[in-house]
């Protein structure tokens, strides 16, 4: 399986495999496209443009990509090219997603889709995906598409969930201070970055959008950089079926113990407390505490911990406990269960982005596929869910860097 991860299985291309050009010389390219294109024989890595051609010569050497583009004009116009990744900074998102989607091309579009919500509108409500057999665009929110997160949401009802809790943390080193994720011109910052995937986490749970960003904080950068880029943050969310959530965000982690051993980014549901009735003077309370650890990168490790508390408390004064116990039970889904229906292609050394992959290229093609996508509108809420964020934090909302379309 490891070795799968990394170098996996090459099928035949077919001919009339969807043939991908990639704007910029990304390091999370390989990961988001390259490897998974390897195992799909509907998708080859046809092209790349960088905006330092020796740079993108280079990558296309080291990953065995045929075409090299002067510019990312010169790979959107290219006409055998079907599908454009952008994996660019955060702030060149919206302009470059528009201008391949414009030339005709399906693009798959790097998280966050777009810089901020006047973006967002624009993009993905844009006149041409009322046109007749529009391109398709994906905002690659990619864990979204693996066989652990589904199955963690078939665990419980929305309307169940009483708090949600997720932490995404880095420690100091693992991304340099002059980085572009926080660089303001290019939508930097920590809740544009890692703090994305929480917010898109507790949207998924409630399946509902936050009533209200009820409060927050962040930690800026050091002193002298700039102050309108944070490293890290925490918020706390209500949503309409009365839960909170909390998320909580840093890039640049103290190197501390608990810090360290909480690399694998977790979350935590709690449900409603369960009130079973009264049997002898008894009232029985069932708990339910649902904990998944690594959901981002499942294929390589994950849990999901199920925790159950049964207590009963004396019915006429709740705050006495008269006896409690409690069960755990541990559960994975490295790849889609067998069902009565038709069998979901996928491996067990298929990461998120392969599934994702898969989906995209179903999409394309006109194919029903297994029905897990990230619609236009969600897209929208996720950037205007963020928006709200940085407003509640007292943080400038993220610029354009370019005139936005109408």
């Amino acid at each position: 399986m490891w070795r799968r991860l990394i170098t996996p299985d090459s099928p035949p291309k077919e001919s009339d495999a969807l043939r991908f050009g990639i704007l910029g010389a990304a390091s999370i390219a390989p990961f988001a496209l390259i490897i998974p294109a390897h195992s799909h024989p509907e998708v080859i890595v046809a092209a790349v443009a960088a905006r330092d051609p020796s740079r993108a010569e280079a990558y296309a050497k080291k990953h065995r990509i045929p075409t090299v583009h002067k510019s990312y004009d010169d790979l959107i116009e290219d006409p055998s090219i079907d599908c454009v990744y952008i994996p660019l900074p955060n702030g060149l998102h919206y302009e470059w997603a528009l201008k391949a989607l414009t030339a005709g091309k399906h693009v798959l579009l790097e998280k966050p889709s777009v810089s901020n919500t006047a973006e967002a509108h624009s993009l993905f409500r844009h006149p041409l995906f009322k046109e007749p057999n529009p391109p398709v665009l994906l905002d690659a929110i990619h864990y979204r598409f693996h066989p652990a997160w589904q199955y963690f949401l078939t665990l419980f009802s929305p309307t169940e969930v009483s708090h949600v809790q997720v932490t995404n943390k880095m420690v100091a080193g693992i991304i340099p201070e002059k980085d572009i994720r926080f660089q303001w011109s290019l939508a930097g910052g920590a809740l544009m970055d890692y703090g994305s995937y929480a917010v898109s986490v507790i949207r998924g749970i409630y399946r509902d959008e936050p009533s209200n960003v009820v409060s927050g904080s962040h930690e800026p950068l050091r002193d002298g950089q700039d102050e309108r880029i944070e490293r890290a943050l925490s918020a706390k969310y209500e949503f309409p079926n009365g839960g909170t959530a909390d998320i909580v965000t840093d890039l640049r982690a103290p190197w501390t113990w608990e810090n360290i051993t909480s690399l694998a980014p977790s979350l935590v549901v709690k449900l409603k407390e369960k009130d079973e009735g009264v049997t002898d003077g008894l009232r029985k309370i069932v708990a339910t505490e649902i904990k998944m650890v690594n959901y981002m990168i499942p294929t390589i490790y994950h849990r999901i911990h199920i925790t159950t508390t049964t207590s009963f408390v004396d019915a006429q004064d709740a705050t006495k406990v008269v006896r409690s116990s409690s069960t755990k039970e541990s559960k994975t889904m490295y790849n889609w269960a067998p069902t009565s229906e038709e069998k979901q292609p996928g491996e067990v050394y298929w990461t998120t982005y392969r599934h994702q992959l898969e989906q995209f290229v179903n999409r394309v093609r006109g194919r029903k596929g297994n029905g897990v996508w990230i619609s236009g509108e969600d897209s929208i809420k996720q950037i205007e869910t963020i928006d709200r964020t940085y407003e509640k934090l007292g943080l400038p909302i993220r610029p354009s860097n370019t005139g936005i379309q109408s």
